[in-house]
């Protein structure tokens, strides 16, 4: 039986309690690139509560493309460009440099060179509220990625993920956002019962997620800004894996309302269910192509879970993964191009990449426990559920294998990872 719907029955008889309790993720890079590009990123100058650089820096070094140079190796620290001597960045190693300072209240600048060449190649101005520095310092961040390597950054989106605190008897559950980056999580929802499977909409406003506090499994949708959630799928049976379509309007979910679970597609406005597929098989883990034409879901019809194809009205099915005896839980790359998923056999599931013009397969994680992939919105990383000395962590490890991240939550544990657009 798929391990998702192993986790959804099981859950279904826990009875847990727990205090509450706060934390923040802390990335550890496990695995890098020798090819990182080398860049500085000065201490900004003037006054601020927040050392935007040192946020810059992180973000930039924790992609994975940056090798960031120590603040202790500069020689100088310039805040605007008449004050760069390339040569000494040159001398350095060098191959770009930031610098930048914040003014009056938080008037931010910032200046992006290319020391080779000895020619800037950024400069913006910003005038933001205190609240808003670090989401500043992201923003940044992203605007330095995309000049430099061509690819939109991530850095100022959110992650979504369920935390569990306490022990037996004493568990809570947490639906949980925070910064890409770990920092400024906030509780969306607390249960005393389990809560799994958030999933974002297409804007970032909303998230879609499966909680147990009835004791039964229903499906709510909670907005972000206001706090206000309705409950869209209460059927007797499994209600789990939402996943919005591209244009927000539609939710494809998992229901047993019927018999076996299969995969069904609720328009949240007018409350109508179509069912997408049929059959004495379990069907799960539904997601939509990017161009919403399309859902890809788990199935054991040919016998093991792998990866097949339907059309989002309904139709024939086609298989799509064939190497290995277990793939599943499918998380589609923004260009529809590639498609992460779980890769294994046995007891043994590592984070492999599908893709889809070929169908080829690249495993990228040497877990035996890795589950539940989403792609950032860039396409560059995979985000990710892993195991590591018994406890659940988060990871994240590049789309090409070579760059690993872990995310740790102290003080309990994280899973089921939900990258936002």
């Amino acid at each position: 039986m798929l391990l998702y719907i192993k986790k959804i029955l099981m859950i279904s008889f826990l009875v847990l309690t727990s205090p509450l309790l706060k934390a923040e993720l802390n990335i550890e890079i496990t695995g890098g690139t020798e090819s990182a590009t080398p860049i500085a990123i000065v201490p900004f100058g003037g006054g601020s509560p927040l050392n935007l650089s040192s946020v810059i820096s992180d973000d930039l070094r924790n992609s994975g493309y940056f090798r960031t140079l120590p603040e202790g190796d500069m020689i100088s620290r310039p805040t605007s460009e008449a004050n760069v001597d390339y040569h000494a960045w040159q001398a350095l190693g060098q191959e770009y440099l930031v610098v930048g300072q914040v003014m009056g209240n938080y008037t931010v600048q910032f200046e992006l060179f290319t020391v080779v060449k000895g020619q800037k190649m950024l400069a913006y101005r910003f005038t933001v509220a205190e609240s808003d520095l670090r989401r500043t310092a992201h923003h940044i961040a992203d605007l330095i990625f995309e000049k430099i390597t061509g690819r939109k950054g991530v850095f100022a989106t959110k992650i979504a993920y369920i935390t569990t605190t306490g022990g037996n008897g004493g568990k809570v559950y947490r639906l949980q956002v925070a910064d890409a980056d770990g920092y400024n999580s906030k509780t969306v929802a607390s249960s005393k019962e389990p809560l799994m499977s958030p999933a974002w909409s297409a804007d970032g406003k909303k998230i879609a997620y499966v909680s147990f506090e009835t004791k039964r499994s229903a499906i709510f949708i909670q907005t972000l800004a206001t706090g206000q959630r309705q409950k869209i799928s209460g059927f007797p049976g499994i209600n789990g894996a939402p996943a919005f379509s591209p244009d927000g309007s539609q939710l494809a979910v998992t229901l047993s309302k019927d018999g076996n679970p299969n995969i069904y597609v609720l328009d949240i406005n007018s409350q109508s269910l179509r069912r997408i597929t049929q059959g004495n098989v379990i069907d799960t883990e539904p997601v939509w192509s990017p161009d919403g034409g399309s859902i890809v879901f788990t199935s054991d019809r040919g016998g093991k879970p792998q990866l097949y194809r339907v059309a989002s009205q309904g139709g024939a099915v086609k298989r799509l993964t064939f190497k290995g005896a277990y793939n599943a839980r499918a998380s589609f790359s923004k260009d529809g191009q590639k498609i992460a998923m779980v890769h294994g056999s046995g007891s043994n599931f590592k984070i492999a990449v599908y893709d889809v013009a070929s169908g080829s397969i690249d495993v990228l994680t040497e877990g035996d426990s890795d589950e539940s992939p989403s792609f950032a919105s860039n396409g560059t990383m995979v985000l990710y559920a892993a195991k590591q000395g018994g406890r659940e962590v988060l990871s994240a490890v590049s789309a090409d294998g070579k760059v690993h991240q872990r995310l740790a939550f102290v003080g309990g544990e994280v899973r089921d990872p939900a990258w936002s657009p």
